[in-house]
């Protein structure tokens, strides 16, 4: 009596080879000798094989169904010829894909694939970053070769196909097991799993299809990138082999050093120093912003370490409206030397404000000179 293979692999007449597939995936998984060796288990194993091939070919399942043997003399591969026959696997793909959920890659793979990404850093000056700006770059990268035009092939030649794997790109090899013949597949050697050989390569890429270029590119910088934004240009990366499509260019933004200001996010921070009589009496201080010349006021009895914010002339927000602030730390220079005349005028202020006391005599809490000049100045006591 013939052998049900349907029955073998537990679906209906009418399955489709989607659910032949997932039945013997299943099976192959609970029955392989590596998983269960016992000699029973084995011989079900082999049958669930037969099965599989038979039932996976559309001649041999055809003839199946028609009542006729595929296995049998005449009717396929037999016992010897690899994957045929009782003592035979099935395809060896779908067994590694039965045990690790993917199958291995069947047929030539192609000569063209896509591009690597490509990455270069740009300087810019802060006023650029905090406004933006539009930079012309040169890079270097692979473009497509413009003498074979991505073919690899020289002018007037093209690939052939390849005569060891007849342009399958893998190449068959049968060995014996205690379970029988085993066929396992590899990449043909002679033209590297590409199915195809190039007897004259591209004298230009020598056969890569591409070859490097130096071109000149236009970069749109937005306004308030920082230190390692990066900018992605699309298309404008590595030419992948055989002319395959590029990749992507990132632009990684470098801002240099400002000899004024100091950017923490989108705030700037700078310092000026004034005279102690300046921030007693208060004055305006003109400063170079990005903005161009303002004077800041210094309002009197400003001390030293105070910060004035200048609302909105910072960096722009990327992405958004608005601008962070311009933080003006205030330091309060005292003289090192005085002349003569110097000192006795702070001698004499000192007295008026009553503050000339013997060396220790100040306590904790009471009013020093410098932070009381203004009340001096204003006649006040």
């Amino acid at each position: 009596m013939a052998t049900d293979y349907y029955a073998v692999l537990g679906v209906q007449r009418d399955a489709s080879q989607d659910e032949i597939k997932k039945a013997f995936r299943r099976l192959a998984r609970e029955l392989h000798p590596d998983v269960n060796p016992d000699p029973k288990t084995q011989e079900r194993f082999k049958e669930i094989n037969t099965a599989y091939e038979v039932l996976s070919d559309p001649q041999k399942k055809q003839m199946y169904d028609l009542g006729g043997d595929p296995m049998g003399p005449g009717g396929g591969a037999g016992a010897g010829a690899g994957f045929g026959g009782a003592a035979g696997f099935g395809n060896f793909s779908d067994i590694m894909d039965a045990f690790f959920g993917t199958a291995t890659q069947r047929g030539p793979k192609s000569r063209t694939r896509r591009g690597q990404d490509a990455m270069i850093r740009l300087e810019i000056e802060l006023k650029e970053a905090a406004f933006g700006t539009t930079k012309e770059i040169q890079v270097d990268t692979a473009t497509v070769c413009n003498t074979c035009n991505g073919e690899g092939a020289a002018p007037g030649t093209s690939a052939q196909t390849c005569d060891m794997c007849r342009g399958r790109g893998e190449v068959s090899q049968v060995t014996r097991s205690f379970l029988g013949q085993v066929m396992t597949s590899r990449p043909c050697p002679q033209c590297q799993g590409f199915g195809t050989v190039v007897p004259t390569p591209c004298p230009e890429c020598a056969g890569d299809g591409r070859v490097r270029s130096r071109r000149t590119l236009t970069v749109k910088i937005p306004a308030g990138v920082d230190n390692g934004t990066r900018i992605q240009l699309a298309g404008e990366g590595e030419v992948g082999p055989g002319g395959g499509p590029p990749g992507d260019l990132y632009v990684e933004i470098r801002e240099k050093a400002h000899p004024v200001f100091q950017r923490r996010g989108d705030d700037l921070h700078c310092t000026v120093t004034i005279p102690m009589t300046a921030a007693a009496l208060g004055t305006k201080v003109p400063l170079e912003t990005l903005d161009g010349t303002e004077e800041v006021d210094i309002r009197p009895g400003t001390q030293s370490g105070q910060s004035i914010p200048l609302h909105g002339r910072g960096v722009t927000h990327l992405r958004s409206n608005g601008r962070g602030e311009l933080v003006v730390h205030v330091e309060v220079q005292t003289p090192s030397k005085l002349d003569p005349e110097q000192e006795e005028l702070l001698r004499r202020l000192a007295k008026l404000r009553g503050e000339e006391r013997p060396l220790g005599q100040f306590q904790p809490g009471q009013q020093g000179l410098f932070s009381r000049l203004k009340d001096a100045f204003n006649g006040r006591t």
